[in-house]
């Protein structure tokens, strides 16, 4: 039976970056040995670390300004290396919570200033991409996390406003085409739309780092890692060895353009059948909905166990809610098929039939 991954993260990835990947396990480049035995060092991993910084930069259409680095860790790392490397000593930044992950940034950003919150969507549990007000004077930059993986949430636009912007994109990164110009920093971790976990991508504005006026501890000085060409420490080869395969697997299909596409599509097919189906609701707001991760529930709950028998049957993985939101959760990165999704459709609609 073929398995429909709906997972959250980690996810899905292409087949064909896992068969490759798989053989690269047991002997990379012909070298009769594996991937994870040679040096991070030996030319011919060195040559993955620089094509899959090339390739970030490509993909997303980022301009000379941006260093790219792959480290080990996750993007809630990232929350407070955002903050070491872009908030000025005794200064401060704008922040937007809209979400869990949103204010766990928030909360380490506090540990080195101010993090002023000028949007929350907390009292709705998080249900809406709130609206946001104006930032207090000499506030360094916005952050934001662009799409939340946990409430289906996810900003439909660029947030306009007069300061730099930095972003947390772990959950839709290279999912659809944006504007770079705004940006001071970009951090995502890898275990959704880019590979497995272990490694987090930075890409951030060379001209603007270095100016905070703060000591950074070596680790999370982002100026450092640059000039290591992210060797400063052993790098996690695997997961960003796959990562590259997978940016290349999207570069041969048409790039983030194709992805949007079809996530467009995905998406539109699951969200008109919670709309049309009456044993269905959904938790986010239409206007605030994700491409990534929809978020919904069944208006009653003693269809719960039919449906979950009926989605398991299908070969359907990975659809349970979070339990801050409770429900179902589709999770549908980059790598899921439209098929699986209409295997999805058809089970709420075959719920409908049959109840």
């Amino acid at each position: 039976m073929k398995i429909h991954n709906f997972s959250a993260g980690p996810c899905i990835l292409p087949p064909e970056v896992m068969q490759e990947a798989a053989q690269a396990i047991l002997d990379f480049n012909g070298l009769g040995l594996s991937l994870i035995e040679i040096s991070h060092r030996s030319k011919d991993f060195v040559a993955v670390m620089e094509e899959a910084r090339s390739l970030t930069k490509s993909l997303l259409g980022l301009p000379d300004r941006f260093n790219v680095l792959f480290l080990q860790g996750g993007a809630s790392l990232g929350f407070l290396t955002s903050a070491y490397n872009f908030m000025p000593e005794g200064g401060s930044a704008a922040y937007v919570d809209s979400g869990t992950w949103a204010a766990n940034a928030i909360k380490e950003a506090g540990r080195l200033g101010q993090a002023h919150v000028i949007g929350s969507s907390k009292e709705t549990n998080y249900d809406r991409i709130p609206e946001l007000s104006a930032a207090p004077a000499g506030s360094a930059y916005l952050h934001y996390t662009t799409n939340n993986t946990i409430f289906g949430t996810q900003f439909q636009s660029i947030p306009q406003v007069d300061m730099p912007l930095v972003a947390d994109m772990s959950s839709d990164i290279f999912s659809k085409t944006f504007d770079p110009a705004p940006y001071q920093l970009i951090y995502a971790g890898a275990q959704k739309n880019m590979g497995p976990a272990g490694t987090v991508m930075y890409a951030f504005d060379r001209d603007a780092a270095g100016k905070t006026g703060r000591s950074i501890p070596s680790y999370l000085d982002l100026e450092v890692h640059a000039k290591k060409d992210s060797m400063f420490n052993t790098p996690a080869v695997f997961a960003i060895y796959v990562t590259m395969l997978t940016m290349r697997w999207m570069q041969s299909i048409g790039g983030v353009a194709t992805m949007e596409k079809r996530n467009n599509q995905k998406a539109g097919l699951i969200y008109n059948e919670i709309d049309r189906n009456a044993l269905f609701e959904g938790h986010a707001q239409v206007e605030s909905r994700s491409k990534m991760n929809a978020t919904f529930r069944l208006k009653d709950e003693k269809f719960a166990a039919a449906f979950d028998e009926l989605w398991k049957s299908a070969g359907i993985n990975g659809l349970k809610g979070h339990r801050s939101v409770g429900g179902y959760r589709a999770s549908m990165y980059n790598a899921l098929p439209l098929e699986s999704v209409q295997v999805l459709v058809d089970v709420m609609q075959e719920l409908e039939r049959t109840h």
